[in-house]
């Protein structure tokens, strides 16, 4: 009789660690220049043009910054759910699903790495 494993190894972690600390600095960059572009220090400034043209790029502007900031939001959410993993990892707590303590499939924690459920939980969790 097998019993399931119950965590990952070290090395499994320090994989998972790797692809979280990749996705980390790409979320943290473009979190970054979205924040830049709300700002307005990355302005495509449309003060020239003609009075038309400009009324209809601030109907665009607005809208386009509303976007941007819901985005904006997202990639912050996703930038805390990053770091919640990294300190999962440290705790060796990583891949756990949270509802029935079973490993979270490798494949779901590559794709998903901030999972804490896996896709099954997930759906159950659904209906």
């Amino acid at each position: 009789m097998t019993t399931a494993k119950k965590r990952y190894s070290d090395e499994e972690l320090a994989e998972f660690k790797a692809i979280i600390d990749d996705k980390l600095a790409l979320a943290r960059r473009d979190y970054k220049d979205m924040m830049s572009q709300l700002d307005n220090s990355v302005s495509n400034d449309v003060a020239d043009t003609s009075p038309t043209y400009h009324a209809v790029e601030e109907g665009t502007e607005v809208q386009s910054k509303e976007d941007l900031l819901r985005m904006a939001q997202r990639q912050q959410k996703f930038i805390k759910g990053l770091e919640a993993a990294l300190i999962r990892i440290q705790n060796k707590t990583y891949g756990v699903d949270r509802v029935t303590g079973e490993l979270i499939p490798k494949e779901r924690l590559r794709a998903v790495p901030h999972a804490t459920l896996s896709v099954e939980s997930k759906n159950a969790r659904r209906h």
